[in-house]
């Protein structure tokens, strides 16, 4: 039970950088978060009893689909950060307003960050098979809450704002990647 806890907080420290991402935007609210971490917490314990059921029914090993499913999701959140950007910056300068944390971003950004807990926490059950306990969704749902938290608040700290909203966007869809490439050389390295 230990490591599969360990393993929840380890691979949730990319909720750190959403969250360092959401804090750094102006007009975006915590309550904002916490909703995101509401409908997190719910799929975390979907993707819990998801994976005790259909393990047994995958004919290949469950860590290529998670491997693949984080490098899509961690390039999917660069790429739409980028094109997010550019539609705001044409936007505020067709306006000539400032730019406005808006639900069309927030919305892509819940759901990638809820998508991606459900998945830590379908491979933690995946990678721990029998041995899996509620105590994997709470861990993973908890970490993603603690972590985004504590980011979202440093951000707003005058020497966190100073950084770019991009480097953390960038880093937070790498660490999905670097997850996901974790996930699929273990199993390869398991043949």
């Amino acid at each position: 039970m230990f490591m599969s806890v360990l393993s929840g907080l380890i691979v949730s420290v990319d909720a750190f950088f959403i969250g360092l991402s959401l804090g750094l935007q102006k007009r975006c609210k915590f309550l904002y978060l916490a909703v995101i971490n509401a409908f997190l917490f719910g799929l975390c314990i979907l993707g819990f009893l998801i994976a005790g059921r259909v393990y047994e029914h995958i004919p290949f090993e469950p860590d290529y689909i998670v491997g693949f499913a984080f490098i899509g999701l961690g390039l999917w959140y660069i790429l739409h950060y980028f094109i997010s950007k550019h539609i705001q910056s044409r936007k505020s300068d067709a306006e000539g307003g400032e730019e406005v944390t808006s639900l069309k971003t927030l919305i892509p950004v819940g759901l990638v960050m809820s998508g991606e807990a459900m998945l830590i926490t379908m491979g933690i059950t995946f990678i721990f098979g029998v041995y899996s306990t509620f105590v994997i969704p709470i861990t993973v749902a908890l970490a993603h809450f603690g972590y985004s938290t504590l980011s979202f608040f440093l951000a707003r700290t005058s020497f966190v704002r100073r950084i770019p909203p991009i480097v953390s966007n960038v880093i937070s869809g790498l660490a999905l990647i670097t997850y996901g490439l974790m996930a699929l050389f273990v199993e390869i390295a398991i043949y």
